[in-house]
């Protein structure tokens, strides 16, 4: 971690933590107000195997405004169809990031085997502009975009959604709206408890 903050000043690049996250019909349970006496009913669907698969990059570099960059997978449960992110997800949401930003990128992310595949390494080691660092093993903690999951579930808690284009449209809606608020993406780094990146 030290190392990739040390490289990302030095080289003016923005520190980049990923991971992956994903949410069925399945709704969260959570506490929610009633009138008194009345116990709150809300009516879902579990059934199927719908998944709406996010992959999520929080951004961050002294002096700029902080960002989220996602991608979403929606998987309807048929054959043959991919039911999480790929090696060429994960590449082309890379490419986009550092074509956003327009600068090197320092990425950090967890030990997932999806992220160690000989397809995987050869792609970084084709991009001069991106250095990969891996965070230490069980520490979530670390990870702010873990802290962008944790809102979203809060969300996502006792919603009612029957079809995959409801829940993928609910995902966005959420995502979206924190895009704009660079003060939580701000936020969600603090909870990690890491020092803040050093300006160039």
């Amino acid at each position: 971690m030290a190392g990739g903050k040390r490289l990302a000043a030095r080289t003016s690049a923005w520190i980049v933590f990923a991971d992956e996250w994903g949410q069925t019909l399945k709704a969260h349970k959570a506490t929610t107000w009633a009138p008194k006496g009345v116990t709150p009913v809300v009516k879902v669907t579990a059934k199927g195997t719908v998944r709406v698969s996010v992959a999520g990059l929080c951004c961050y570099r002294p002096g700029h405004r902080s960002r989220l960059i996602y991608r979403t997978l929606t998987s309807r449960g048929r054959k043959g169809e991919p039911k999480g992110f790929r090696e060429p997800d994960l590449i082309r949401l890379l490419d986009a990031a550092h074509q956003q930003l327009q600068a090197p990128i320092v990425l950090i992310w967890d030990r997932l085997s999806l992220h160690k595949t000989p397809t995987i390494r050869a792609a970084i080691a084709a991009r001069s502009w991106l250095r990969v660092h891996e965070l230490p093993a069980y520490a979530p903690e670390l990870n702010p975009v873990e802290n962008v999951w944790s809102t979203m579930k809060g969300s996502l808690a006792n919603l009612a959604v029957r079809t995959a284009t409801e829940l993928t449209a609910a995902v966005k809606n959420r995502l979206n709206r924190m895009q704009y608020r660079a003060g939580l993406i701000d936020g969600y780094f603090t909870g990690t408890g890491l020092p803040p990146p050093t300006p160039p």
